[in-house]
């Protein structure tokens, strides 16, 4: 029976909004994670049979099918086919699913996957922007003039009961994760560092307090909860994943981090918008056969703090599994990049510290969310 592995996945450091990868083309910041997966393993571009990339905003540079155009920025051979993908913040998660269902089905042999977001070069929101991308027979049936991820999380905040004081404990949290794996060296393995340009994650924040937090104002509601220290940074990066069957790896005398074992994605209420990662994970668990507490390792995007809140407790997860290395309100959310980078941080973090199952999930618009586990190797 076919199966599909991880055999290397690699992640740009993730830069801060006009930071110090703003100045990089997307397909060109993408191109560098490309070569690198091809310099960390040895397989040649010309066996890759697709690579299939992740983008949400493709507008500007990032149109045109930027996932062809980062094959031809890498150098590759003109024989290798791109094709770029959307589910909004979870584009770069599907585009694993998919290449993973390519290699399970024996359509294909070799699939690189990821995806890249640069947006400070390409603004979210380009691909729509008159604003509002939704007809009115969409926005009538839920009773609105315009969907938004931010009164999502100020809903998702409501409806569990989690307060400002709560939702920025947790976000010092994040940066908190983050700064110690940054400084003990848990992120060397998969980081594809830009000599004199960007070394490691840009947006760790040290130091931070409560207090410091609280002068911070609510950003969608005057007495609202979320503002821009408990929700995730706009920022520039992109990750990449070598997949293909374990039986293909030996043939090529690589070995596997881990095996795709299970891939859902769900839908819910499109208006709280970032509920998705509950149903997903339940579904992603049943199909499994696995339970909550088999998983020893959980990516659940930051998006807003209420959203790994919220799926913490219904979920009812060990909350020293979840995030373990941070997540994205310390480092940032490069939305089409995000879904790849996670699944770097989830594999290598595995496999450095011998955990069998890892899950990852993450809300996306339109109420959505993919869920993957993964199974070491």
């Amino acid at each position: 029976m076919r199966d599909a592995v991880i055999v290397d996945a690699v992640r740009s450091p993730i830069g801060r909004r006009r930071g110090a990868l703003s100045g990089i083309h997307p397909a060109d910041l993408s191109a560098h994670v490309l070569e690198a997966l091809v310099e960390r393993t040895g397989i040649a571009p010309e066996q890759i049979d697709d690579m299939v990339w992740g983008c949400v905003s493709q507008a500007g540079e990032q149109a045109g099918n930027v996932g062809r155009t980062a094959v031809l920025a890498a150098g590759w051979p003109e024989s290798v086919p791109g094709t770029t993908v959307t589910r909004a913040c979870g584009s770069s998660q599907q585009a694993v699913s998919m290449a993973a269902a390519a290699v399970i089905s024996g359509q294909q042999d070799i699939v690189v996957a990821g995806g890249v977001e640069s947006m400070s070069r390409v603004p979210m929101g380009s691909a729509a922007p008159n604003g509002e991308s939704q007809p009115a027979t969409v926005l009538d049936r839920y009773g609105i003039e315009r969907f938004s991820q931010g009164v999502g999380a100020e809903m998702m905040a409501e409806k569990w009961s989690l307060s400002r004081s709560v939702l920025d404990e947790f976000s010092l949290r994040s940066h908190e994760l983050s700064a110690r794996a940054a400084d003990s060296g848990a992120f060397d393995g998969q980081l594809a560092p830009i000599p004199g340009v960007l070394e490691g994650d840009e947006g760790i924040r040290r130091g931070g307090t409560v207090e410091s937090m609280a002068a911070l104002k609510p950003a969608f509601r005057e007495d609202g909860v979320i503002h821009a220290g408990n929700a995730s940074q706009i920022s520039d990066g992109a990750g990449a994943l070598l997949i293909m069957t374990s039986e293909a790896a030996a043939e090529h005398g690589l070995t596997p981090i881990a095996r795709i074992h299970t891939a859902v994605v769900a839908a819910d209420d499109p208006v709280i918008m970032l509920t998705g990662p509950i149903p997903a994970t339940a579904k992603a668990l049943k199909r499994s056969g696995l339970s909550i507490d088999d998983i020893g390792a959980f990516e659940i995007n930051e998006a807003f703090a209420p959203v790994p809140l919220a799926w913490q407790i219904e979920t009812g997860a060990t909350m020293d599994r979840v995030n373990p290395l941070g997540g994205a309100i310390a480092v940032g959310h490069p939305l089409g990049g995000s879904g790849a980078i996670l699944m770097t941080r989830l594999a290598h973090h595995m496999r450095d510290k011998g955990i069998r199952y890892g899950l990852q999930s993450m809300c996306e618009a339109g109420g959505m969310a993919n869920a993957t586990i993964l199974e070491l190797i």
